[in-house]
């Protein structure tokens, strides 16, 4: 074979190759994470990244947060729905690992990150339009943030909720220092000291969800949804109790945490997170030892930043909550724990993180006070 056909083959596969590049780039970047489109009067948000359980990335926030306010100040939209595609979840939490990168290395996304992912929940929170997230499948971390600060939130059987982030050294943030204190008496506290996970029907019946309506009734909730003509808050509320009337999955089984209410209620009723353990180590009961257990493997530093947090929390507005927040995730990206926690559950997957400090009773009142400190001029500001 003459060497020109060889050098042609060769610059014609080299074009081929750079070809599939091209397309591959092109066919990511009409690959968003988000959809947003106009369906009837009602701005709908698909969070898009079903192959990562909808994690959350920057890219994604800073495509809702425009488009929120557009629809906002829009005559012609009458109310916002969120959504997640794939079935699985609605969104399984922010894009951790890639924070996780960019603090270790001093980088801007662990700063940009919080900053606009706290800013867009609070956008969700003063939200004047009915806001509806359909929360079906996982909803934990980010996924809550996008949810549980709107008008209405709807679970299914298959909604799983969780605030896990004490097991990965950081805190239930996005706003769990405003919401989860206002859950019935220690029911916050201790789902977010403990990460405790709410299944179907029972994430409304701790307070997180409005609504629940069976999995199969969502494709005709959403088309009777985006059918109204300028609802009010009121109308939204009478389509979203008839579906739910029209549910009866799971209806006759208990709250799965019924008989243990008033355990909570007088176990984590304590000052302090050292008290806390204390009286679920007294108690001796399978529920109080089986919290204690759980509790001696999340980060201590988290616990009492936690602790502390919601008690904050509990008379705080959410845009105040959101700046406390805001502080305390700048002391954890300082920290250490974060980082072990993430390579623990995340990365390496031992499941044996190193926490440092690594009892309660090393973490002193002064280390978690220091985490609450102003941040001056880099302090978050809407």
């Amino acid at each position: 074979m003459s060497l020109t056909i060889l050098t042609s083959a060769y610059r014609l596969r080299s074009f081929h190759r750079l070809q599939r590049i091209q397309g591959h780039m092109m066919s990511s970047q009409v690959d968003p994470g988000v959809l947003l489109e106009k369906v009837g009067n009602a701005g709908v948000i698909t969070i898009n990244r079903p192959k990562v359980l909808n994690a959350l990335n920057l890219t994604m926030i800073r495509q809702i947060a425009p488009q929120l306010q557009k629809w906002e100040n829009d005559n012609e939209t009458d109310i916002v729905i969120i959504r997640g595609a794939g079935g699985k979840a609605f969104c399984a939490g922010g894009d951790i690992r890639a924070v996780t990168e960019a603090g270790k290395v001093g980088g801007p996304l662990a700063v940009d990150f919080f900053r606009e992912e706290y800013i867009l929940n609070n956008a969700i929170g003063s939200c004047k339009k009915p806001y509806i997230a359909l929360i079906e499948g996982i909803t934990m971390g980010g996924g809550v943030g996008l949810s549980v600060h709107g008008r209405f939130r709807v679970a299914t059987e298959k909604t799983l909720f969780a605030m896990p982030e004490t097991a990965i050294g950081l805190f239930p943030d996005v706003g769990g220092g405003y919401f989860l204190p206002r859950l019935q008496g220690k029911l916050g506290l201790f789902l977010a000291l403990t990460g405790f996970r709410l299944k179907g029907r029972d994430v409304q019946r701790a307070g997180v969800a409005t609504h629940f309506v069976e999995s199969k009734k969502i494709p005709e909730l959403e088309k009777e949804l985006v059918g109204l003509k300028s609802p009010s808050a009121e109308d939204i509320s009478r389509v979203l109790d008839s579906f739910q009337n029209q549910s009866s999955v799971d209806s006759e089984k208990p709250f799965v945490l019924d008989k243990h209410m008033s355990d909570i209620d007088r176990l984590f009723s304590s000052s302090s997170v050292e008290g806390i353990v204390q009286n679920l180590k007294a108690d001796g009961s399978e529920f109080a030892n089986k919290q204690a257990e759980t509790l001696s493997r999340m980060s201590p530093t988290s616990l009492k930043i936690t602790h502390k947090q919601l008690q904050a929390g509990a008379t705080l507005s959410l845009q105040d909550v959101l700046v406390m927040e805001y502080r305390l995730s700048q002391a954890c990206m300082r920290g250490h724990d974060f980082y072990e926690g993430v390579r623990a559950v995340l990365v390496d997957k031992d499941q044996s993180p190193k926490w440092s400090p690594s009892t309660l009773e090393e973490v002193s009142e002064q280390s978690v006070d220091q985490c609450f400190s102003s941040l001056g001029e880099k302090d978050l500001r809407f």
